[in-house]
């Protein structure tokens, strides 16, 4: 039960045109939505492209995206 503070998960996906992992946003025209984790650009896929991405796999995008961010000056 939540008390209306949590902000709803979405699933996370790969695009296994290119490898990269992002949170669907929605659909449009027949294309899913991806946006990267962390936030940025979304992108638009098509559904036979995508495979559910492993929590490990997120979870190791979420720490190269935190390592990038604290690399910059």
């Amino acid at each position: 039960m939540t008390d209306g503070r949590e902000r709803p998960r979405r699933p996370y996906a790969v695009d296994v045109r290119d490898g990269r992992i992002g949170e669907v946003m929605g659909n449009e025209g027949g294309y899913v939505q991806l946006r990267p984790i962390g936030g940025g650009r979304e992108w638009d896929c098509p559904p036979e492209s995508l495979r559910e991405a492993p929590p490990g796999e997120v979870l190791r995008a979420r720490v190269r995206r935190l390592n990038r961010e604290g690399r910059l000056p």
